[in-house]
C-alpha cells in the first residue's frame, strides 16, 4: 500500500512572510523526530497524541492554546497548508505526514511504524 506524503506546503502568502513561518516551523520540525501540533481541548489531537504514545514514540507535542504565540502559529499553519483548522498537524523526520486520517491511514496499513523507525522515533 502506498501512501502519499505531503512533502510540500503551497500558500498565497507573501513571499517574505512564507520564509519566516517555514523556518519557524522547520526550526521546530527539525528538532526532534516527531512534532505534532495540537490543541489541548481537540478530540482529534488526543487521538493522534494517544496513538503515538501508546506506539512508545517519545513525541514534540505543541500545545498551541497554551503557548504564548500558539494562536499566531496555528493561524500560520492553516494558511501554510492550506485550511482553517491545521490540527493536529504531524511532522514525521522533519517531514510534514498531515492530519489525522493520514496518520491513521499510515497506522491501520502498517506503513506508521516503519517511517517512525527510519526518523528514529521508535526503538522497537
Amino acid at each position: 500500500m502506498e501512501i502519499e506524503v505531503i512533502t510540500s506546503i503551497t500558500t498565497t502568502m507573501h513571499p517574505n512572510q512564507i520564509v519566516t513561518q517555514m523556518e519557524k516551523v522547520n526550526r521546530l520540525v527539525s528538532q526532534k523526530p516527531v512534532v505534532i501540533f495540537s490543541l489541548s481541548s481537540c478530540c482529534m489531537c488526543h487521538t493522534v497524541k494517544r496513538l503515538f504514545f501508546d506506539l512508545g514514540v517519545n513525541v514534540d507535542v505543541h500545545e498551541l492554546d497554551e503557548e504564548p504565540e500558539g494562536r499566531e502559529m496555528q493561524r500560520d499553519l492553516g494558511k501554510l497548508i492550506g485550511c482553517s483548522c491545521p490540527v493536529p498537524l504531524v511532522f514525521i523526520g522533519g517531514r510534514l505526514i498531515g492530519s489525522t486520517d493520514t496518520v491513521m491511514s499510515l497506522h491501520l496499513g502498517g506503513n506508521l511504524v516503519q517511517l517512525l523507525r527510519e526518523a528514529g522515533g521508535l526503538w522497537l
